[in-house]
């Protein structure tokens, strides 16, 4: 009995090429990101990819009875402002901060780090870009790059667009843990100041921009010598390198808050013991700052910076 279906005499041509998938892509991203990878190396990894997973050795790293804290984040729609620019190379810095400073908010310093980058079409040099910055915020955290996953998914994202995902892993001491529980009437509270708004509240921001009629490529009304694009752009501040060394060896810090989404009303609680009231007198808001010159047909909740890390990033209790 003959076969009628004549489908099933046609050679099969399908390939994962034709699906969408460029693995030759995906090899040149690999090798144009491995010295980026490299200049992450640090005491306890060698920051060499290719296995199936990366591997970490908190022995060489100098700890005796530590606690493993994790973190993952990612950037946001502050990614839309990088696509719709063209500038890839920053959004990664962002990407590390919003892992390793919810780290060293809890005494930890922070180890290692793996990112998840997913995208439609891959392009290998935005990709390396990416990656770049990534690097670069390793760095700046003293975080090895240990591993990582790129995906390219054929019609899951538009043409063009991307997201990115990161993980980090530090350690503390288990007796140097934050926050501690001696809390009392009368620590004294300090701010540290935000490099700008940081990669939270961008859906607000974007609509604001687009209410006011400005173009990325306008000067910012709060810093006319760099287009608006690129200002809010300004990666978000790492903040392992300024806390790491006095939370090791001052040992009056009690308490670390970072400031992200939910702002001062969220982010501060967590913190706090069980009915613990904590008072903050705001004389001057960085909100100001950034939506300073904007139209006046502009209208925004002015709020709502509390709810973003616009103003303070993290709050130390001493």
């Amino acid at each position: 009995m003959s076969n009628k279906n004549p489908t099933n005499n046609k050679p099969n041509n399908l390939t994962y090429a034709a699906a969408g998938v460029d693995i030759d892509m995906g090899n040149t991203m690999i090798e144009n990101i491995k010295p980026y990878i490299r200049s992450t190396k640090r005491v306890g990894a060698d920051a060499e990819i290719g296995g199936f997973g990366g591997l970490f050795d908190l022995k060489a790293a100098g700890f005796t009875d530590p606690i493993l804290v994790a973190a993952n984040d990612g950037v946001g729609t502050k990614l839309k402002i990088a696509i719709e620019i063209g500038i890839h190379n920053t959004v990664g810095i962002d990407l590390v901060a919003m892992c390793v400073n919810d780290l060293i908010v809890q005494g930890a310093e922070p180890l290692f780090f793996l990112d998840y980058f997913a995208t439609g079409k891959l392009d290998a040099t935005q990709g390396a870009e990416i990656v770049s910055g990534i690097a670069i915020g390793c760095q700046q955290a003293n975080a090895a790059l240990i591993g990582g996953e790129t995906a390219e998914m054929p019609g899951m994202y538009a043409n063009g667009d991307y997201d990115l995902a990161g993980f980090a892993v530090g350690a503390v001491e288990r007796n140097s843990l934050l926050p501690s529980k001696d809390l009392t009437e009368g620590d004294v509270i300090l701010g540290l100041s935000s490099s700008g708004v940081h990669s939270n509240g961008f859906s607000l921001v974007r609509q604001i921009v687009k209410q006011s009629g400005l173009k990325w490529n306008d000067p910012a009304p709060f810093n006319p010598k760099i287009n608006l694009g690129e200002a809010l752009l300004t990666p978000t501040r790492i903040y392992v390198k300024s806390l790491l060394p006095i939370i090791q060896n001052y040992k009056g810090i009690k308490a670390l808050a970072h400031i992200t989404g939910g702002g001062f009303p969220e982010n501060i609680p967590r913190i706090l013991p069980l009915l613990f009231v904590l008072k903050l007198i705001f004389l001057l808001l960085m909100c100001r700052q950034y939506f300073h010159g904007l139209p006046k047909k502009v209208k925004y909740k002015k709020q709502k910076c509390y709810e973003h890390s616009i103003v303070v990033l993290v709050w130390l209790l001493l």
